[in-house]
């Protein structure tokens, strides 16, 4: 079987990276989505700390996962 390699990396080690990369551009563009969004609604203070807790909980929580899965050493596939 031929090893296929991408800029130098195996096609695994491409597709992590990529993932990795590309991921965190999305979280940070939906924070700004949330930004955006609690200055168009002008939520004022307390309603922008509110947007920012409950729409980026579901991203801290993937994040968490994934950083709490390499704590406990798990291999997530």
């Amino acid at each position: 079987m031929e090893n296929t390699t991408i800029f130098g990396l195996t096609v695994a080690q491409f597709e992590d990276v990529s993932l990795k990369l590309l991921l965190s551009g999305l979280i940070a563009y939906m924070f700004f989505i949330i930004w955006n969004l609690a200055v168009e609604s002008k939520a004022g203070k307390f309603g922008t700390v509110v947007m920012f807790l409950v729409l980026g909980l579901g991203m801290f929580g993937f994040m968490a996962k994934t950083v709490i899965a390499e704590l406990l050493g798990l291999h997530l596939e």
